[in-house]
C-alpha cells in the first residue's frame, strides 16, 4: 500500500481518468456525464483510499467504481432499461471492484472514440483544444487558462459548451470510418498539432516555451498512434513532434531567451528522441506503401533533414525546398510558402528567397504574421540592405505578441544598424 495515498491519487487520476473517462462514456454515449461520474470516483477515492490505503491496481479500482455508478445512473432511467440488460448484469452491485479491467483492449478502443469525440468538427478548434486537453490530458480548467492564456472563466465556458454541443447534436461515441474517418482524423492531429505548437512557440506571454504542453501533445500523439497503426498521417505526426521536441533543451538559453535553430547547440538534442522520429517516420512510410505522402509526413521529413545533420550550413537544404515544395503542392499555404522561402534562402542564396517572399507581401493571412516581416529582415540583412532589414526587424517585434520573441527581434534589429 502506498503511504501517501493523496500525492498518489492525484498522479494516478491524471494518467488513467482519460481511459476512466473513455470507459464510462461508451455506457452512457455523453462525455459530459462521464467526466462527472468520474470525478464521483475521483471523491470516492479521496474518501477510502486514506482509510484502506492505495490498491494494488489503483487505475482498474477508478474504472470500476465509474462504471458501477454509470451503471447506478442508467438503473435510475427507465429509457434506459435496455441498455441497462446489456451492461448491468455484469456488474452486480454487491460485487467487490476487480483488481484488472476486464478487457484492456476494448479500454483502448473506448480511448480512441473518445479522442475522435472529444475533437469532433462540430466544436470550434478552440473548443477541441480545452477539451482535448481536459478529456484526454486530464488538466484542470485553471491549467488550460494558464496553458492557453486566457481567464479560467472562458475555458470553463468553452468546456460546457462543447459537451452541450455534443449532446445537443447528438454526436456518436465512436470511431469513423471511411471518408468520415478520413475528415476526422485530420480534425484530430490538427487539434494535437496546435497544442504542441503553443507549448512549442508561445504566441503570447513571458515565455518562448511551455515543455507541458509540448509533452501532453507528444503523449497524445503516441497514444494514437499505438490506437491507429495503420495510418501513415498519424505516425507522420507522432514522428514530426518527436523530432521538435528533440530540440527542446537547446532551443532557450541561461535566462529563457529563444535560441535560433542556427545558433543552438546540437550536442544537445535529445539522441533518444530523435531515434524515436526516425522509427515513426519508418513506419509512416512502411504504411503508406506506394501512396504520396500526406502533409505530416512531409513535415516529418523535413524535420528529420534537420534533425540528422550535424551543423546548420550542412543541413540538406535543397532536399528541405524539394520537401515544401511537395508540401505546398498538396497542403497550399502562404505559411509553407514562406517557410520554402527560408530553404532557398540556404540553397541557392537570399536573392532568390527574397523574390519569393515579397511575393507574400500582400497576402491577408500573413498581414499580421510577425514572421513574414523577422524573414524578409533576414534576408535583407544578408543582402547588406541594412536600413531596411532594421525596419523590417522592428516591424516583426511589433506584431509578436510573446515577449521573449519580441527581445529578439529587437536584438536582431539592432544588429543590424552595427553592421
Amino acid at each position: 500500500m502506498e503511504p501517501q495515498p493523496t500525492a498518489a491519487l492525484e498522479t494516478v487520476f491524471r494518467l488513467e481518468s482519460p481511459r476512466v473517462i473513455a470507459g464510462v462514456a461508451r455506457l452512457v454515449r455523453d462525455v459530459g456525464i462521464a467526466e462527472e461520474l468520474t470525478q464521483d470516483a475521483l471523491v470516492a477515492a479521496l474518501e477510502q483510499w486514506p482509510r484502506d490505503g492505495v490498491p494494488d491496481n489503483p487505475g482498474a479500482w477508478l474504472m470500476t467504481t465509474a462504471r458501477r455508478r454509470a451503471v447506478d445512473l442508467i438503473r435510475r432511467r427507465e429509457t434506459y432499461a435496455r441498455k441497462l440488460a446489456e451492461v448491468g448484469r455484469d456488474l452486480p452491485a454487491s460485487a467487490p471492484p476487480p483488481e484488472e479491467p476486464a478487457d484492456p483492449e476494448d479500454i483502448d478502443d473506448d480511448l480512441l472514440r473518445l479522442v475522435f469525440t472529444a475533437c469532433h468538427p462540430v466544436l470550434s478548434a478552440e473548443a477541441r483544444i480545452a477539451l482535448t486537453l481536459r478529456l484526454l490530458g486530464g488538466l484542470t480548467t485553471p491549467e488550460i487558462a494558464r496553458a492557453r492564456l486566457v481567464p479560467e472563466p472562458t475555458v470553463a465556458q468553452r468546456i460546457v459548451r462543447a459537451k452541450r454541443t455534443l449532446a445537443r447534436k447528438n454526436v456518436a461515441f465512436e470511431v469513423p470510418y471511411g471518408p468520415d474517418r478520413a475528415a476526422r482524423l485530420g480534425s484530430v492531429l490538427e487539434v494535437i498539432y496546435l497544442i504542441f505548437n503553443e507549448g512549442y512557440a508561445a504566441t503570447a506571454g513571458d515565455d518562448w516555451l511551455r515543455p507541458a504542453l509540448c509533452e501532453d501533445a507528444l503523449r497524445l500523439a503516441r497514444v494514437l498512434s499505438a490506437l491507429m497503426p495503420k495510418e501513415p498521417e498519424v505516425h507522420g505526426l507522432t514522428a514530426l513532434l518527436e523530432f521538435q521536441s528533440s530540440r527542446t533543451a537547446a532551443r532557450t538559453g541561461p535566462d529563457g531567451e529563444p535560441v535560433l535553430l542556427r545558433d543552438q547547440n546540437r550536442q544537445r538534442w535529445n539522441r533518444l528522441l530523435i531515434a524515436r522520429g526516425i522509427t515513426a517516420l519508418d513506419h509512416a512510410r512502411a504504411t503508406a506503401g506506394s501512396g504520396a505522402p500526406g502533409p505530416y509526413v512531409l513535415q516529418a521529413a523535413i524535420a528529420a533533414c534537420h534533425a540528422t545533420s550535424y551543423t546548420y550550413e550542412g543541413t540538406d537544404w535543397p532536399r528541405i525546398a524539394q520537401l515544401y515544395g511537395l508540401l505546398a503542392a498538396r497542403t497550399p499555404s502562404p505559411v509553407v510558402e514562406l517557410n520554402r522561402a527560408v530553404a532557398v534562402s540556404m540553397a541557392e542564396g537570399p536573392a532568390p528567397a527574397l523574390v519569393l517572399v515579397d511575393a507574400l507581401v500582400a497576402e491577408p493571412a500573413l498581414r499580421d504574421y510577425h514572421l513574414l516581416p523577422s524573414v524578409r529582415g533576414d534576408l535583407l540583412l544578408r543582402l547588406g540592405r541594412t536600413a531596411e532589414a532594421r525596419a523590417e526587424f522592428e516591424r516583426a517585434a511589433s506584431l509578436t505578441r510573446n515577449a521573449r520573441e519580441r527581445a529578439l527581434l529587437l536584438d536582431r534589429a539592432r544588429e543590424a544598424d552595427t553592421r
